[in-house]
């Protein structure tokens, strides 16, 4: 446990990181702004957070993925909050979805290359757990001076319709409104799902605007003759039917939810959730700011758990990984921890916090393949710093023992959820079921860094390579201009070390306050209990 005033101090820090979260989360929610908002409910249309608000239960919790895509970039057309897009898991009529939702605030709801990042996130995420999903449709197109970049390739703009068409066959539900523009490609989206319905006035839909077919055919036609609410649900039959209002069209979709059947469940075992007993607010305390500092993962797992009850597994043997079941929000789950402080084996090594050692490894592998025999989810919560190198580690087999536990989590076929705590560098992310080992959702606390190695290891590197560089061109470097060279190298190794940085590209789904923790595992469970869970095989694993 920290002392009273290494508590207190991490505390204070922490704190001031949750609220520059809840700043910043707060200003990236108002989209385009409080002027383009304004522009929307003057038009006699709801804004998409408004129309998610409205079209969920009452006082239910929405759980958003991807608020910060796009945070900080795309700086020379303006940037592009949110990626232009809203999106999660919520609840209408006591049945959990994924609702997207174009923000019309942000660029009129034109798709960026993160917006089709964002989309297709959502959509993986409703694929994987087989949940119905809600897309809320207004929307510019592409927007076209980075179309090079949005349209032709596998993960681009056209693959949101190949899912589309891959859900359906899947059985998965479903539902577009068209509640402003829907436009080109974009208007196979709502009329490939299973019902399409559209807002009077403000919706339209076509494959070529007014515009375009002036100049391509020479008709002369406005767009809602072309391709509004009418045309479409009285002569073309493209949708089903139309709305005076966004708030009409949304108590639609409301009905249709509420006579859905019941599909089939993967099972999962919940009982009556239990509030922690240590409280969650001394996790701020307890969890250092300074990224090398030790601390007992144990204690920080005992605040996020049911009753603060946790059976850890093999406790004495592979101790820099903490391994047990307990239970979050009355779910059973496997957690997998990296324990932070110095730990000692009983052949009298140490090991250090944050490390992944060949006893930890192996003992995780067995652990994650137990866990997948009982059908119980997998947690992994990251601090971890990397695998233990050098001669005794490479005698000692570290890269078979770490290919074991990345081969059992990797085939892995309980969901896994994923907790960036702290550091996340190299093979460890990997090993701890980072973004590219599909855990169902990924989020970071505002202390997470996520790097290939921390920022004063890269920099000296970095540094070195510079300076040999300048060497071999027959340059000299003065001892002041290599200190500023590390500085310059620094800071911008650390700005992409930051959460927000991985939240701006998707590589994350959002970055939490630490008390939001157990709502995010206790949604990804209950959305990943809609999909069966497949046989778990783990193939050749290397003993």
């Amino acid at each position: 446990m920290a002392t009273d005033l290494e508590f207190n101090k991490n505390e204070d820090q922490f704190k001031q990181l949750v609220f520059q979260l809840q700043s910043k989360a707060k200003k990236t929610r108002l989209g385009g702004g409080e002027k383009k908002i304004e522009e929307q409910h003057q038009r006699g249309k709801l804004t998409a957070r408004e129309r998610i608000e409205y079209l969920l239960d009452e006082k239910s919790e929405f759980l958003e993925i991807g608020l910060f895509a796009g945070d900080g970039m795309y700086k020379e057309q303006g940037g592009c909050p949110s990626g232009g897009v809203v999106a999660g898991l919520g609840y209408i009529k006591g049945r959990l979805c994924m609702v997207v939702a174009n923000d019309a605030t942000v660029k009129a709801g034109a798709w960026f290359p993160i917006t089709a990042k964002k989309n297709l996130r959502a959509q993986e995420i409703a694929m994987e757990n087989h949940l119905p999903v809600v897309y809320l449709v207004d929307s510019a197109g592409v927007f076209l001076p980075m179309q090079d970049e949005i349209f032709p390739d596998k993960e681009h703009f056209g693959r949101q319709f190949r899912n589309n068409a891959k859900m359906s066959a899947m059985g998965i539900i479903q539902i577009a409104a068209i509640m402003g523009s829907c436009v080109a490609g974009g208007a196979y989206l709502p009329i490939m799902s299973d019902e399409a319905m559209i807002v009077d006035k403000t919706g339209s839909i076509f494959l070529a605007g007014s515009y375009l077919v002036k100049a391509a055919i020479g008709e002369d036609i406005d767009n809602e003759t072309l391709g509004g609410a009418t045309t479409h649900c009285e002569i073309s039959g493209v949708t089903d039917n139309k709305f005076p209002s966004d708030q009409a069209c949304l108590e639609y979709i409301r009905s249709l939810f509420d006579k859905f059947g019941v599909f089939e469940k993967a099972g999962f075992d919940r009982i009556k959730p239990k509030a922690p007993a240590l409280d969650p607010q001394e996790l701020y305390g307890l969890m250092p700011i300074d990224r090398v500092k030790p601390y007992d993962t144990v204690e920080i797992i005992r605040r996020l758990v049911d009753d603060s009850e946790f059976d850890e597994y093999k406790a004495l043997y592979g101790k820099s990984l903490v391994c047990g079941t307990a239970r979050i929000d009355g779910w059973a789950v496997g957690i997998i921890a990296n324990q932070r402080k110095v730990v000692k084996t009983k052949k009298g090594e140490m090991q250090m916090g944050g490390v992944i050692y060949s006893d930890s490894a192996d003992k995780a592998a067995r652990f994650i393949m137990n866990c997948n025999q009982r059908k119980i989810p997998l947690v992994f919560l990251q601090d971890v710093s990397g695998f233990m190198v050098g001669s005794k580690a490479e005698h000692g087999g570290i890269i078979k023992d770490g290919a074991k536990m990345v081969n059992a989590m990797a085939n892995s076929t309980v969901p896994k959820f994923t907790i960036i705590m702290g550091n996340s560098y190299g093979a460890g992310n990997y090993a701890m079921c980072g973004k590219a080992y599909d855990p169902r959702l990924i989020v970071a606390w505002p202390t997470a860094q996520i790097a290939v190695m921390s920022g004063a290891s890269a920099a000296k590197t970095l540094l070195q390579i510079r300076v040999s560089t300048l060497k071999a061109q027959g340059k000299t470097i003065s001892k002041e201009e290599e200190e500023a060279l590390l500085k310059e190298i620094t800071d911008r190794y650390n700005d992409q070390l930051s959460p927000y940085y991985a939240a701006s590209r998707l590589w994350v789904d959002d970055v939490i306050d630490p008390i939001e923790t157990r709502k995010v595992i206790s949604m990804g469970i209950e959305a990943a209990n809609h999909a069966p869970v497949e046989k778990f095989n783990v193939g050749v694993i290397q003993t």
